[in-house]
């Protein structure tokens, strides 16, 4: 290529095995991430009262309660557990996605 020097060239030709690790590692990694903070977002937003949840630690209830950073939860007749809002798992009423 005229213009463009020998040095230049080697540089580009060195860099691109750079380049294309950063692409990967993008698509990879980063993306399904983003996406993934994204959907678990939406499912804490959704939550409403009368829902039935499983939490992270595998607790089945329906919620009673539920403010900005915890959700009560009924397990049992009579028994009913606060759990911060982070810890719901999944939404039973909605189909999870295969």
């Amino acid at each position: 290529m005229p213009g463009i020097s020998p040095e230049i060239m080697q540089a580009i030709q060195a860099s691109w095995p750079i380049v294309l690790m950063g692409v990967i590692f993008y698509f990879l990694l980063y993306r399904p991430q983003k996406k993934e903070q994204q959907r678990r977002k939406e499912l804490l937003d959704s939550l409403k009262k009368g829902e039935r949840i499983v939490t992270i630690g595998g607790l089945y209830g329906t919620i009673t309660a539920l403010n900005e950073k915890t959700v009560t939860i009924k397990i049992a007749d009579k028994v009913e557990v606060d759990i911060a809002r982070t810890a719901v798992s999944h939404n039973q009423n909605q189909q999870k996605p295969e």
